[in-house]
């Protein structure tokens, strides 16, 4: 039987007709992630990257109470106003997964967790505000700070650093095969003016790299300028390695991540926490793994169905991974 519960909060949060509610997010693979943590009453979930607050809206009506943090203070403020009907079992923090752990100690949490998710990436609302300067296809200040505390803007990144270390930028964390050519060029426009905006941005990476085919050529730039902006590979291998001390024995943790080299960073860390056996050349035989930590539940990625990337094309290149602590 269906919960009709569950679908009531996906209609609110995916915005379905004739239902109020917040649209601030899409949460991605939202029945996958439910089915996974397998909420219930008494549980305790931390949602590290709240966003819009649709994943923890599901937590909270299977009866859980869940503590989500979020470093994007428009984000918390959302949460708060959508799910405050859930009263003290939703709580809500400003804090970047980074600092997962030393979060849980500041506000006096000392239980351990049912579960865990990480929905990494850039929300739906950010990509759609112009003054954040996250999209390309919205003309607005190049910015593309997640956190007000974040001290150097997409701007500051593209006026100040030198072609190598743009160069390294774009083809580290865009994987951009023509890093070393948009970067000469960006360094060659601002030495007459400065690029202050996403179109100063996205015009002069298309005149270093014509557009062919639909995808637009600065897209990667703009990954690349997102993930070094907002630290975001550094705080997910904080994360990882932060986030299991907390899960009860039984406990899973589900990440979401939308490119390779996020999902890199999970997959790897997962199968190297998982395996109950290592073996190396030099050893007379194979040894228990001194590291493992979780049962690997995702052998391979989980992907949304056709009908959830019609409906939200956003969510297409999203990839689900789920361990569960031992």
């Amino acid at each position: 039987m269906r919960d009709l519960d569950s679908d009531i909060f996906l209609g609110v949060f995916l915005g379905a007709p004739n239902m109020p509610g917040s649209t601030y997010h899409v949460p991605v693979m939202a029945r996958q992630v439910k089915a996974y943590l397998q909420p219930a009453p008494g549980m305790l979930f931390l949602d590290a990257t709240a966003g819009g607050g649709g994943h923890s809206a599901l937590l909270l009506q299977s009866g859980a109470e869940v503590i989500g943090l979020d470093q994007d203070p428009r984000a918390l403020e959302e949460c708060r106003e959508t799910l405050q009907g859930f009263g003290p079992k939703a709580r809500f923090v400003e804090s970047n997964f980074r600092e997962a752990g030393e979060t849980l100690d500041e506000i006096g949490e000392t239980r351990p967790l049912n579960g865990a998710l990480l929905d990494i990436g850039v929300s739906s609302h950010q990509l759609d505000e112009a003054e954040r300067g996250f999209s390309l296809l919205r003309d607005g200040p190049l910015d593309m700070r997640m956190s007000p505390r974040a001290t150097q803007s997409a701007a500051d990144v593209v006026n100040t650093l030198s072609a190598g270390e743009l160069t390294r930028i774009f083809q580290n964390y865009g994987e951009e095969q023509n890093a070393r050519r948009i970067a000469a060029k960006i360094v060659e426009i601002r030495d007459t003016h400065p690029l202050k905006t996403t179109f100063d941005l996205a015009n002069a990476v298309e005149s270093a790299s014509p557009r062919r085919g639909p995808k637009h050529p600065a897209t990667k730039v703009f990954q690349a300028l997102r993930i070094h902006v907002n630290d975001e590979l550094d705080a997910l291998r904080h994360a990882l390695q932060a986030i299991p001390s907390r899960l009860a024995p039984g406990a899973r943790l589900a990440v979401i991540t939308f490119h390779s080299l996020e999902d890199r960073i999970v997959k790897v860390f997962f199968r190297e926490h998982s395996r109950e056996w290592i073996d190396r050349p030099e050893w007379p035989k194979a040894r228990r793994n001194p590291d493992r930590l979780f049962k690997l539940l995702t052998p391979h990625p989980i992907t949304p169905s056709e009908s959830e990337v019609q409906r939200n094309p956003r969510s297409r290149s999203a990839k689900l991974r789920v361990v569960e602590k031992i």
